[in-house]
């Protein structure tokens, strides 16, 4: 039993950890994301700000995402759909907000 119990823990981890990239997050990060969350233009929180980010993480990852893909209008500033950059995936921009949170825990 315990056996099968470690298996079904291990199973759970790994494919948890397949769920996002952040080293590929960091490229993308890098290269699109860091124009507005790097300088805090049009209110982006930038990364490492605790503070700025502790409600957003809290509305968890999943919203974050929905955010960052679709786009979003926020009270004080707001997220173009990809951060402008049609050309990223939406796995790229998912581990760019993996690696943002990441950043800013």
């Amino acid at each position: 039993m315990k056996k099968t119990v470690l298996f079904a823990a291990l199973a759970v981890v790994s494919v948890s950890a397949q769920a996002t990239d952040i080293q590929a997050g960091k490229k993308t990060y890098d290269t699109a994301c860091f124009a507005c969350h790097a300088t805090g233009a049009a209110n982006a929180p930038k990364v490492g700000d605790k503070a700025a980010w502790k409600d957003r993480i809290a509305l968890g990852e999943k919203m974050m995402n929905e955010h960052a893909i679709k786009g979003y209008q926020g009270k004080k500033g707001f997220m173009p759909a990809k951060g402008g950059r049609s050309d990223l995936t939406d796995e790229a921009v998912k581990d760019a907000v993996a690696y943002m949170i990441s950043q800013s825990k």
